[in-house]
């Protein structure tokens, strides 16, 4: 549930590590995630790895924690969805009283974006939270950001009423899906009158449009975090040492990979008009046209190259089967997922490429090895230079949040007076020098599909891969008819579970190692940090040229 709302906008940093806490939680379930390297449970089920009997403690310590809080936990409620309260307008408010009444009752929220208490039929992520204070400075720059929450709405709310039963309809008034959608936008856009006479509504909009922090303070409190944090973080320190090491293995001694490259029909990296040319709207958002997203991020796509030894290792498109309670890959076509997003630094927005592969699963490499388990997916992202377009920096998670890895060119510095003994940010290489027109070729293990390497593309040719929107996984088609989105409405996704989120509660994650929504990834089990939070890189790095 979203937090009560404040009298006024508050600048709420979501990477402090002090940070409070920001939505209401119970005890090891339904909040939001994090995770990052998943060092820990995989240094207790194989003790070759480093940091093996510092880890083990933790285990031990967890024991007599989880005896210690047990019936503690049940006395923690489930949240409740977010609600709709009423609207100046009465037949829209009647209306997404049904309407979330309906897709409540359905079981399918989409938790993208988040609803704001008091204001039906608006949304808001982080970077709309990031622009409150520009958004109070003009009626222009508020119009521009007031039509970025009724966009994010829309998106939502489309997914939503596409995944509803037939058997929903006819629901107030609206006699099918197509209604449904348009009454929910014109509801939408009715708060734009009522939002222009009144500064105390636009006062509270802002006030109220926050994202809630995606750790349980709770939670941590419960499960010793101020003490257990420190083996976790001894546990963090060990396998970002041999990841290390093991890239630089790589990169003396690569193993064989199977080769993936964008379809023919995706551009050169100069084919578009750069990003740095793009129009800014009234908040300094870079602004695209129709094909344009498209177009940029096909542009600069990478070559995947991956070590290969196994059907685990092969990627597709995701779907629902028959009589199947979770999503599976289609591995007989490699498709990869896409956005775009933007990042903020001293003010001005750098455009950010994200591109996600979905693999079937993650395979043990032991007989308890708590981080294996269907489904996996690694998510890549590059942030652009302002000036001429060249990648500035690559970093990637996998979809649970994990092992966020940063890349940095070199027009890149690492930010000092960085805090100590939080996860902050883990630069094992850098990437190359990059000309107008290149690639970058990014390689991956087998089985656990961590990033190995970042390097110019030379251009050989591979299996093609087609790009998808990540958007369209918010609805996907079930083989009997209807659809249904490949995310649950707490953001995770069904069946993508790990043995691994026993163990790793007290960092107040909600199902670690399960993969889940954007804007959910929370991606430090020590500390607090979001991978969707636009400014991660300006705290974490110096750009030169911006300064």
């Amino acid at each position: 549930m979203l937090a009560s709302p404040s009298p006024a906008v508050k600048h709420f940093d979501t990477n402090s590590v002090d940070a409070a806490p920001h939505c209401q939680i119970c005890c090891a379930a339904a909040v939001t995630p994090p995770a990052l390297p998943l060092a820990v449970p995989l240094a207790i089920t194989a003790p070759r790895e480093a940091g093996g009997p510092v880890l083990r403690l933790i285990a031990l310590a967890l024991v007599l924690a989880i005896s210690l809080v047990l019936s503690a936990c049940a006395n923690f409620a489930t949240p409740a969805l977010p609600f709709t309260a009423a609207l100046p307008n009465p037949d829209c408010a009647r209306w997404f009283a049904q309407l979330d009444g309906a897709i409540h009752s359905a079981g399918v929220r989409d938790a993208e974006a988040e609803p704001i208490v008091g204001f039906g039929g608006l949304r808001i992520d982080r970077i709309g939270t990031a622009l409150r204070s520009r958004a109070a400075g003009s009626p222009t720059a508020f119009e521009a950001w007031l039509a970025r929450l009724q966009t994010l709405e829309s998106e939502g709310r489309r997914a939503e009423i596409a995944n509803l039963p037939s058997a929903a309809f006819p629901l107030g008034g609206a006699t099918d899906a197509s209604a449904a959608v348009t009454r929910s936008q014109a509801c939408s856009a009715a708060w734009r009158q009522p939002l222009q006479a009144d500064p105390s509504l636009r006062a509270s909009l802002l006030a109220r449009a926050e994202v809630p922090d995606r750790y349980a303070g709770a939670q941590r409190a419960a499960g010793l975090y101020p003490l257990l944090r420190w083996p976790f973080f001894a546990g963090v320190e060990a396998w970002q040492r041999d990841h290390q090491a093991q890239m630089a293995r790589w990169s003396v001694a690569p193993p064989d990979t199977q080769r993936y490259v964008p379809a023919p029909e995706a551009p050169a990296a100069a084919a578009p008009a750069g990003p740095w040319q793009r129009p800014r709207d009234a908040l300094g958002l870079p602004q695209f046209g129709p094909g344009e997203a498209a177009a940029l991020l096909a542009a600069y796509a990478p070559t995947l190259a991956i070590e290969t030894r196994g059907s685990f290792d092969r990627f597709g498109a995701l779907e629902w089967r028959v009589g199947s309670a979770a999503p599976a890959v289609d591995t007989s076509a490699p498709v990869v997922y896409q956005r775009l997003t933007s990042t903020r630094y001293r003010g001005k927005w750098l455009v950010q490429l994200v591109y996600t592969v979905w693999f079937p699963e993650r395979p043990p490499r032991s007989r308890f090895d708590l981080l294996a388990g269907a489904l996996d997916a690694v998510v890549l992202r590059l942030t652009l230079a302002e000036d001429d377009g060249r990648p500035l920096l690559l970093d990637t998670i996998h979809a649970c949040g994990c092992y966020h890895l940063f890349l940095p060119g070199a027009g890149l510095q690492l930010r000092d007076g960085a805090p100590q003994h939080v996860e902050w940010a883990f630069a094992p290489a850098t990437l190359p020098p990059t000309r107008p027109g290149q690639r970058l070729v990014v390689t991956l293990d087998s089985g656990s599909h961590y990033v190995m390497a970042a390097a110019l593309d030379t251009g050989r040719p591979g299996t093609p891969y087609a790009l998808r929107p990540e958007d369209e996984l918010r609805s996907l088609p079930l083989p009997q008819g209807g659809r249904r989105s490949l995310y649950g409405p707490d953001s995770l996704v069904p069946g993508s579970e790990r043995p691994e989120r026993f163990l790793f509660w007290p960092m107040g994650i909600a199902s670690a190692g399960a993969m889940r929504q954007w804007g959910h990834h929370a991606t430090a089990f020590v500390g607090r940090r979001h991978f969707d939070d636009p400014d991660l890189i300006e705290r974490r790095f110096v750009i030169p040229a911006l300064e």
